[in-house]
């Protein structure tokens, strides 16, 4: 009978653990296919668009081409002036001219800019050119963007609560620590007090024998010796068997008994846990100092690694360039030369955008209470102080 228990429990906790991560994953899987859904599309429409030349490239090219003329066989007077002029040239320069559709538009490219869409990110360096690609990108982005917060909401919740603990953890462990050295530095006979404080509490929690037992039983005193002999056995026989029983789970006898009730349990479970996004990172509480420094390690970490196949990027501009895409700033100035190789940290960029998240909304809190100490000491300090007057 117990062996054949064991296969439904281990069923049993394997769909509980299912149902607990299906709106976690449910989640994630949208927003993956919503990003390829935008790949397929913006591939589609950018890459096969007709390339024109139009009148500011033309003008681009005849300003270029006096340029050249105009530069004299001594180099070395005009140089200055040159440098200038062909600079103040090449800035006028759209970086469409240069590049084919088909090259910038792939499916990867597109993927990177449907990223640098719904996260808000938006280098400036990909952009839709068509009247029907900015349409859809509009639309896209309409759709996306919330989908991409409650993303970072429901991450934020499992971010939240591995802070929180791990920081509580860390407190516990300090707290022991501390304890422990004010016990050791603590006298021999205050030891000895506390030993025989806990013996006596150990000797209070021993279990009760039989006859205790019996004797406690005030219930049946009263009665004949036949029947007080009978219950008192029924008794200790149910005491038995209470004790060496393992517990019955009522999921699994309502799951085997009618299967509707334990289905209609579990679905209102996983409608629970939608109602719940959120709500524990409205209750994290941590040190804002130990976010930023998260932060820090959590973009060095990036920095390091991204210099690996960009290699115009050193240390330096690379954590910039984590930090601007994090914060979702997104100037536009640090470009990558390999999108798709970046593509692969989208989880990192998430991730870091969930942590950026949550230190934003710890220094919101801060300031928040900042402002109220500020209010009400202002408040204090300009109520007109109570006279006493002489009765």
């Amino acid at each position: 009978m117990a062996t054949a228990s064991q296969p439904l429990r281990g069923k049993t906790a394997c769909k509980k653990i299912f149902w607990a991560v299906f709106p976690h994953a449910c989640f994630i899987l949208s927003l993956v296919i919503y990003a390829f859904l935008g790949a397929l599309m913006f591939s589609h429409i950018e890459s096969t668009r007709e390339v024109t030349v139009s009148e500011d490239y033309r003008a681009f090219l005849q300003n270029l081409t006096y340029l050249a003329r105009k530069l004299s066989d001594n180099v070395t007077e005009n140089e200055e002036m040159f440098k200038d002029d062909i600079r103040e040239l090449f800035n006028t320069a759209d970086p469409v001219w240069f590049i084919s559709p088909e090259d910038r538009w792939n499916f990867f490219g597109s993927l990177f800019f449907c990223c640098t869409v719904f996260t808000t990110v938006g280098y400036g360096n990909t952009y839709p050119v068509t009247r029907i690609g900015k349409y859809l990108c509009m639309l896209y982005a309409l759709f996306g963007i919330p989908l991409m917060f409650l993303v970072m909401t429901d991450m934020g919740d499992i971010l939240a609560t591995v802070l929180s603990k791990s920081y509580n953890e860390f407190r516990k462990l300090q707290s022991k620590i501390l304890a422990s050295k004010l016990f050791s530095g603590s006298t021999c006979s205050k030891r000895d007090e506390l030993k025989s404080r806990t013996q006596s509490k150990i000797a209070i929690n021993e279990p009760l024998t039989i006859m205790e037992v019996l004797r406690s039983q005030t219930g049946v005193k009263g009665r004949t010796v036949k029947y007080r002999n009978v219950e008192l056995f029924e008794m200790l026989i149910a005491r038995e068997n209470e004790s060496t029983q393992p517990a019955r789970n009522k999921n699994m006898e309502r799951w085997s008994s009618c299967p509707e009730l334990a289905s209609e349990k579990t679905v209102s479970r996983v409608i629970k846990n939608f109602d719940k996004i959120g709500k524990e990172l409205e209750k994290l509480d941590v040190p804002f100092v130990l976010m930023v420094l998260v932060i820090f390690v959590y973009i060095s970490c990036a920095a390091a690694v991204l210099p690996n196949w960009e290699k115009k990027m050193d240390f330096q501009e690379a954590f910039y360039f984590c930090f601007i895409t994090l914060t979702t700033i997104g100037f536009g100035d640090t470009k990558l030369e390999h999108p798709k190789f970046f593509l692969f940290f989208s989880l990192y960029i998430i991730i870091g955008m969930e942590i950026v998240f949550i230190a934003f909304k710890l220094g919101q809190d801060r300031l928040i209470v900042l402002y109220k100490k500020v209010i009400s000491f202002c408040a204090e300090k300009n109520m007109p102080s109570k006279k006493i007057y002489p009765k």
